[in-house]
């Protein structure tokens, strides 16, 4: 009789431990099946960001909005908020739905072809060192651009009147999306005793985006007059005035010459 009760209880024993490895198998099948199915919050695109645009303006413009994703799709490098990239701009178009990688966004210095925003076009100019601030402009800046110029009016019978030499602004703001390579050119002068003096001036291409008509504007004035770069902070400030003549830096010479 004891026999037979040692051996239910064995048998109960090995019955309650088949049920608790069988309940361990099916919990680690579930645990498996749902591994990485848990939802997460990542930053996505609501709209497209074109080639360019800056995170500010998109943001600006709602094209950024938090969805939930499975854990197991959460794309390597997606962020969750744009505290990161904040000042860089997208370095290839993002489309709706995608998620937000630190990858794709950078500074215009970091993309590898021209980057020109959608709604405008690019203009390059060449301009010696001291026309382009010393080499401090790069892709991303932002410039003010001035022109010097001596003009001339051409009257009705068709002769010409000179004009005053005047430098003004141009364009308030404009920016720099393209710096080439630095190349050497010849300048010759004249000096006042007649004797003609050789320079080797470096000059550089810049390229900057622009709408129409400031493209029209830049071209014009980068062949009939002199073209200069004036970096700009984000506490420059610029206004369109009637610029600066020749009589109006030397009253005095020109009082006598009168």
């Amino acid at each position: 009789m004891a026999r037979r009760s040692v051996l239910l209880l064995v048998a109960a024993l090995i019955a309650l431990l088949g049920t608790a490895l069988i309940v361990l198998y099916v919990k680690g099948i579930d645990q498996r099946a749902t591994e990485g199915q848990e939802m997460v919050e990542v930053l996505t695109a609501s709209a497209t960001i074109e080639t360019g645009e800056d995170v500010a303006s998109a943001q600006a413009a709602g094209k950024f909005e938090k969805s939930q994703v499975r854990r197991a799709d959460v794309v390597e490098g997606a962020l969750t908020t744009t505290s990161s990239i904040t000042d860089d701009v997208a370095l290839g178009m993002i489309f709706p739905g995608e998620q937000i990688l630190a990858g794709k966004f950078g500074s215009l210095s970091d993309a590898d072809g021209l980057v020109i925003p959608d709604d405008k076009l690019a203009v390059s100019v060449e301009l010696s060192d001291p026309e382009r601030v010393a080499g401090f402009v790069n892709p991303g800046s932002d410039v003010a651009i001035f022109i010097s110029a001596d003009p001339k009016l051409v009257l009705p019978d068709g002769s010409e009147k000179t004009l005053p030499p005047y430098t003004r602004l141009l364009l308030p703001k404009v920016q720099v999306i393209g710096v080439g390579t630095t190349s050497v050119s010849s300048k010759t002068t004249t000096t006042e005793a007649g004797a003609e003096v050789v320079e080797q001036v470096p000059r550089t291409i810049l390229t900057v985006a622009v709408d129409q008509k400031d493209a029209e504007k830049l071209i014009y004035a980068s062949r009939n007059s002199d073209v200069s770069f004036a970096l700009l902070t984000k506490n420059s400030k610029i206004a369109d005035k009637p610029g600066v003549t020749a009589d109006e830096l030397m009253p005095e010479i020109f009082r006598t010459a009168q």
